[in-house]
């Protein structure tokens, strides 16, 4: 039995080793001109490899750093003390800040410990614009003995500038309670632009309030049992998140930057809404492994418009590759001996 949280870091380090992967070298973002390299998944520190590009070059940004909650990540501690964990964070967003064009937008998913500690820094010390505060509830959490059930993630939504920003409301627009529920007249008939609000559990109130397409931020965490899952990494966002920031915040052709690119949900979501990415990750291992399901859900694209199904500029029609592409039979989809607390798997 694993008691320590060394066994388990190293029981969780060895389980990741055993995955064979491409040999990945430290990489750089820029070309020999020094132009930043769009449409890759780099191995570098992001902090210096943001630093050493040019600055404002990245229309969005994405990022879901480490929690310093004591997750396993591969070649990386996450139990800093909380001023080094601070220390880390100001210098990442700083680098983030700086990479972003003037108009650009930045959202950060960020658990309870840490997330009002990040939006003073990113706010007060470095000066970003925050829109929204936004609570992401998933439909169910790690259960606990001695506090109420966590089932919720923050997601900071921050802009360069107060007023120049890109915010694609029609993109994003749900069915209204008005139009559903009262069938009142004078509601638009686009729908309206979705709620960041909290509400209970879908189980607890009637529908259609929490039907998937109503106007909260209502999509499931990617679970062990989910086609979507790709099991090498522990922290998955669920693209339906990823769909709906990057179509509010950027156009066709904008740059999405992903500074914590782990298992490249981000960069998917960029790549099949027609928008370009980049994504830096530490880890050999993840980048070797995002690159591939990058490679899968392009394949994925490339057949559906070889069948010429999919309308020009539909993004409805493209997000949805993203669950074909993960429903097939991919190289990518490999999973650990153990989980991200080192814990042995069990099966399914």
């Amino acid at each position: 039995m694993i008691t320590s949280v060394k066994d388990r870091i190293e029981n969780h380090e060895k389980a990741l080793e055993k995955i064979a992967v491409d040999k990945i070298d430290p990489g750089s973002l820029l070309d020999e001109k020094g132009n930043v390299l769009l449409d890759q998944v780099v191995c570098a520190d992001s902090i210096k490899a943001l630093n050493d590009a040019p600055e404002g070059w990245a229309d969005l940004v994405f990022a879901d750093p480490p929690f310093n909650i004591g997750y396993l990540y591969h070649g990386y501690d996450d139990r800093l003390k909380t001023e080094d964990y601070l220390k880390f964070s100001e210098d990442w967003m700083r680098a983030i800040h700086r990479a972003l064009k003037p108009d650009g937008s930045f959202y950060l998913a960020i658990g309870d410990d840490y997330a009002a500690d990040l939006c003073v820094i990113a706010r007060r010390k470095i000066g970003f614009t925050m829109r929204n505060w936004i609570i992401w509830h998933y439909t169910f959490g790690q259960q606990t003995r001695t506090k109420f059930a966590r089932s919720h993630t923050h997601i900071l939504y921050f802009t360069k500038s107060e007023k120049d920003f890109t915010f694609n409301a029609d993109a994003v627009r749900v069915a209204s309670a008005r139009q559903l529920v009262y069938n009142d007249k004078r509601a638009n008939s686009k729908g309206k632009v979705p709620d960041d609000t909290w509400y209970l559990r879908p189980q607890e109130t009637p529908e259609p309030y929490f039907d998937p397409g109503s106007d909260t931020w209502y999509a499931s965490r990617v679970c062990g049992t989910f086609k979507e899952r790709e099991g090498w990494h522990g922290c998955q966002m669920p693209i339906a998140v990823l769909n709906r920031i990057v179509l509010a915040s950027s156009n066709p052709g904008d740059v999405v930057l992903d500074p914590f690119n782990g298992s490249g949900t981000t960069a998917v979501a960029a790549m099949l809404l027609g928008r370009r990415y980049v994504g830096i990750d530490q880890s050999p291992q993840y980048v070797a492994h995002a690159r591939k399901r990058l490679a899968a859900t392009r394949e994925a694209m490339e057949a559906k418009k070889a069948q010429a199904t999919i309308p020009e500029g539909s993004a409805q029609e493209l997000v949805k590759l993203a669950e074909e592409a993960a429903a097939a039979e991919r190289e990518s989809r490999l999973f650990t001996d153990t989980d991200a607390f080192g814990r042995k798997r069990v099966s399914r």
